[in-house]
């Protein structure tokens, strides 16, 4: 059976020891309130809620799956009450706006609190976590009235959120959907069209379910250019807040699929349904991005909490399961053979995936706190850095998580042998769960594309270089900790910055070159990143001889020697460009 406990000790480590996020947090106003006493507090609620709520619910979810009826979603059995738990105990509303009901909470907590929801439960953890999403986009965009409107009962549990972009014609390329918005008299507009693959369109948790739709107006440009956003309620809201007359936004059906089955992917139909528009004319997309670059962190998220409960159950079994006997003889020559982690191959796959998980976690938090000084500094230049790397990382971040989220929850499922083919040894379930995470919210090549065109390219690879000085600058004060490590990290730093100026060669002189060499680039921009990320947890353990400490050297050590030279292969496909990629003739495939 899969098993999982919130790893609080190694959150703890990263936010304080590594980070020291409370010299962060008490330098900001939005922030000042939160202590490392607190934090710890959080993070041991936040656990209990995970174990305790979610993860029981979590392979009957799966199992038992989301029942569509005539227009009605019923989720799994547990699923209402569970998430009633997380509302009534303010779950819901993390790290929202105080002033509509959110607890305001630090990004930087945000994203360990969604990793252990990811963890125990990821199709429950969904419906807040889109909900969550769509505040953020309404708080920034909206207009006072609608944030009053919707906001407190989104954040209190009562009602949920959605996005509605994709349509079965328009999926990647937004600019082409076809959803109509007829201004009506009134100030509202009148939203018609049919939206697929809506996570949370439609089911049983909530009264009311408030979809952030895309659509365009009468005359609007062509492309991307031309489309707006709006609110659509499955409820029409009276003034006085209660309910009115059911809305026309109806779900036509729910997909079956892979896994995540404990979530509803809805096909919504908008008929003559009633919005209100968020943001201006025209400038939908810029608003929605708000919500959908959140959804990307906390997809990658995903990745990493089911590697996290991947990783736990395997080392569990390991422990475990006895086969054969150690290469340097019988470890329990009263039993018949040895616990399978005595073996060199088991070692290996336990080994990749804590390595991952734990590099995958720092890079979160890191992430997460410039997440916090992005939206609470009072120092403009701060702010604008954190933000030039948060959109930096942005894409790293939703791609590389999940794309080793993958590996990891595979290399689970492999030291479980012929059991981890087995429903009820669950380590099947989180393959499939993970595997959706590479997919939506843009998948993972759209991910490497923008970083490599929009974010690198673009700015002729500027963001790309602040990134790497602030490497070297923490380096440079802290090299005499890391040992060898730190000529490694160096000469790592440097394979990125050639590959960043190949890229911007290649670029220039062939259209395709981005195209062909974004995955590439952006893997080995995740290696080098947990490279650093690693060297930042041994200079925290700097002097320290305890059993955790000692762990993490060992782990670093097999980063550097196992995984981070996975980079000079990546760098030799990256070099190829995209000459042999396109030179077959499409009819030739």
């Amino acid at each position: 059976m899969a098993t999982y406990k919130a790893p609080i000790d190694d959150m703890r480590f990263i936010l304080h020891d590594v980070f020291d996020a409370e010299s962060v947090w008490s330098s900001m106003p939005g922030t000042a309130e939160m202590s490392q006493d607190l934090a710890d507090a959080v993070l041991e609620e936040a656990g209990k809620v995970a174990e305790g709520i979610m993860f029981p619910l979590n392979r009957s979810g799966d199992e038992e799956g989301c029942q569509f009826d005539d227009g009605v979603v019923t989720t799994p059995t547990g699923f209402k009450e569970a998430f009633n738990a997380l509302a009534e105990g303010g779950w819901t509303a993390f790290s929202g706006n105080p002033e509509f009901g959110g607890q305001g909470m630090p990004k930087s907590l945000a994203v360990l609190f969604e990793e252990m929801m990811h963890s125990a439960n990821c199709s429950l953890a969904l419906y807040p976590l889109l909900s969550n999403g769509a505040c953020l986009a309404i708080d920034a965009h909206a207009t006072e009235e609608l944030k009053q409107t919707y906001l407190p009962k989104i954040y209190s549990g009562e009602w949920s959120g959605t996005m509605c972009l994709t349509e079965p014609h328009s999926g990647t390329d937004l600019g082409i959907l076809k959803t109509k918005a007829e201004p009506l008299a009134d100030g509202s507009y009148e939203i018609t069209g049919t939206k697929i693959f809506i996570t949370g369109g439609e089911h049983d948790l909530t009264e009311n379910i408030i979809h952030l739709v895309l659509a365009r107006l009468p005359g609007a440009p062509q492309g991307p250019k031309g489309i707006s956003l709006f609110i659509v309620p499955k409820f029409l809201v009276n003034e006085d807040g209660s309910l009115g007359e059911r809305n026309g936004a109806v779900c036509g059906s729910i997909e079956h699929k892979m896994g995540i089955k404990g979530s509803a992917t809805c096909v919504m139909n908008f008929d003559n349904a009633k919005g209100w528009l968020v943001g201006e004319e025209n400038n939908g997309l810029a608003c929605m991005f708000t919500m959908m670059n959140y959804e990307r962190v906390s997809i990658g998220l995903q990745g990493l909490g089911l590697g996290e409960t991947s990783y736990q159950s395997a080392v569990e079994y390991a422990l475990d399961r006895t086969q054969g006997r150690a290469a340097t003889g019988a470890q329990n020559p009263d039993q018949a053979a040895d616990p399978i982690i005595v073996h060199g191959d088991v070692r290996r796959m336990l080994m990749t995936m804590r390595a991952l998980n734990q590099g995958g976690r720092a890079l979160a938090a890191y992430l997460g706190l410039q997440l916090d000084i992005a939206k609470f500094s009072e120092d403009a230049e701060a702010r604008a850095q954190a933000e030039d790397r948060v959109a930096l990382l942005t894409p790293v971040a939703k791609a590389f998580f999940t794309d080793r989220g993958l590996d990891t929850t595979i290399l689970g499922q492999q030291v479980f042998g012929g059991h981890g083919y087995i429903r009820e040894w669950g380590m099947e379930q989180m393959v499939r769960d993970v595997r959706i995470a590479q997919i939506y919210e843009g998948t993972n090549g759209i991910q490497a594309l923008d970083l490599a065109g929009r974010k690198v390219a673009r700015n002729k690879g500027a963001s790309m270089a602040a990134l790497i000085a602030e490497i070297r600058e923490w380096l440079g004060t802290e090299k005499g900790k890391l040992g060898d490590l730190s000529e490694q990290l160096e000469e790592a730093l440097v394979l990125a910055e050639t590959a960043t100026a190949n890229l911007l060669e290649q670029a220039q002189e062939d259209p395709n070159a981005i195209n062909a060499l974004a995955v590439e680039y952006l893997d080995i921009v995740g290696y080098v990143l947990y490279a650093w990320l690693w060297a930042r947890m041994i200079a925290a353990v700097d002097g320290r001889d305890d059993e955790f400490a000692n762990s993490k050297r060992i782990t670093a050590a097999f980063y550097y020697e196992r995984l981070l030279p996975k980079i000079h292969s990546l760098y030799a496909q990256f070099k190829a460009g995209s000459k042999n990629i396109m030179a077959l003739a499409a009819d030739q495939f």
